[in-house]
């Protein structure tokens, strides 16, 4: 059975509930693709059997579950902490996310049409510093996001951020979702897209010359064309709010501004879909007037293959033109080396990008962005990531000519 990069092959028999590897059009941070990789097991610095023995039965419970009712769920908790090396106003954030996710597989588990129900609720907050990781980049001066993803949910912290119905047509060759979405789990994906797994730099995730809204209400189709071959398109709310699911589903409908996409990608296979991927996205968005966005499109390209199971070059580019980009341009590449016995990884990518006129502020320089990190796999459930960046030339702090940032994150998984 192939899963996810970068935790590598493993047998039916090494997952501890039992949890397939389902052919579907995601990247590795959508939730059917996170299940799964939680899941394995074998290959760590530290077996910790003891610990391993006394949740045999909480995983017992979970293949029965799973089993039983097609109900698979998970839970993880992930904090990042980032120091930089100087700043013209904060220079140090520390934030954590708790998120409960699962896949109830409701319809059609013998025919492989599955209709399938997925949910995730997470909170996001900071952690005893007056800035949240995903705020870090702009306190000093770096026109970018330094922990992608790592806010801080106002009100009461927890958000709302899948809810929806996937249906599978043609033994999966189609596939159609409908919900409360998160259009990153699958518009623009590739093998180190997770920034709870690799990259927590934005330019090495979605690309930054994509305006994809917050999660909110949306629709999308995927279809193998061949074997080979696959497109995707759909449109989601651009005004999405996972804090304020119901708001969302008032705006989808009333204000009728979307984010449209369509992608067409070139894969080695449906079971390596985002291991072995060549593709281009095209986007539009709608203006948005309450905020003062205005409309704007762009065009992305992304390769990256899985070399032997083990090394994962990459290269990936994008253009923009207004929308809500916080990019106008951007190139990436890199290289990902998994370490097969240890289940470690190490990663490093560099990028230029030069920040888009309208979204963060006109006649800014170009800039630069190179992030390694290595992952320790210390158990099944617990992985460590040191990390380090350096921001050359950062767009809104001319006075400096380079910034280091120091990271570290810490994931636990069950």
């Amino acid at each position: 059975m192939e899963t996810a990069f970068p935790l590598a092959m493993a047998n039916a028999d090494e997952s501890r509930s039992g949890y397939e590897h389902n052919e579907s059009f995601g990247g590795p941070s959508s939730t059917e693709s996170q299940l799964e990789e939680d899941d394995q097991s074998g290959g760590t610095v530290f077996r910790f059997e003891w610990l391993e023995e006394k949740l045999a039965p909480y995983y017992g419970f979970k293949k029965r579950l799973h089993d039983d009712y097609g109900l698979s769920f998970g839970a993880d908790y992930t904090v990042v902490l980032q120091k930089a090396s100087h700043s013209p106003g904060t220079d140090e954030a520390t934030g954590g996310i708790f998120r409960a996710f699962g896949t109830w597989e409701a319809i059609g588990r013998e025919s492989g049409n599955t209709g399938t129900l997925t949910f995730k609720v997470e909170n996001r907050h900071g952690l005893g510093t007056q800035t949240a990781p995903q705020d870090l980049g702009f306190g000093i001066g770096y026109a970018g996001i330094t922990a992608a993803g790592f806010s801080d949910y106002r009100k009461d912290g927890w958000g709302l951020t899948n809810l929806f119905w996937q249906q599978r047509f043609a033994e999966g060759r189609f596939s159609a979702v409908l919900g409360l979405v998160d259009v990153t789990d699958y518009v623009d994906i590739y093998g180190m897209i997770s920034p709870w797994l690799h990259f927590t730099n934005l330019a090495f995730s979605t690309s930054p010359t994509i305006a994809a809204p917050n999660q909110g209400i949306g629709v999308a189709i995927g279809a193998k064309v061949t074997d080979r071959i696959y497109l995707i398109a759909g449109a989601a709310d651009a005004n999405g709010d996972p804090v304020d699911p119901v708001g969302s589903v008032d705006t989808f409908f009333d204000d009728s501004e979307y984010f449209k996409h369509l992608e067409i990608g070139y894969t080695s296979g449906q079971d390596r879909f985002y291991l072995d991927n060549l593709h281009l996205t095209i986007w539009h968005a709608d203006e948005r007037t309450d905020v003062g966005v205005p409309d704007g499109w762009g065009i992305s390209m992304s390769y990256a293959w899985f070399v032997d199971d083990r090394w994962m070059p990459f290269v990936r580019a994008g253009y923009a033109k207004d929308g809500g980009a916080l990019y106008e341009g951007s190139v990436s590449g890199g290289l990902g080396y998994y370490i097969a016995n240890r289940r470690d990884l190490l990663g490093i990518g560099l990028n230029w990008s030069r920040p888009s006129d309208t979204a963060v502020a006109p006649e800014l320089d170009d800039q630069y962005t190179v992030e390694m990190f290595y992952r320790i796999q210390l158990s099944q459930s617990l992985a460590i990531t040191p990390d380090i960046q350096l921001i050359v030339d950062p767009a809104l702090n001319p006075d400096d000519d380079s910034i280091f940032i120091a990271g570290v994150r810490v994931r636990l998984a069950l």
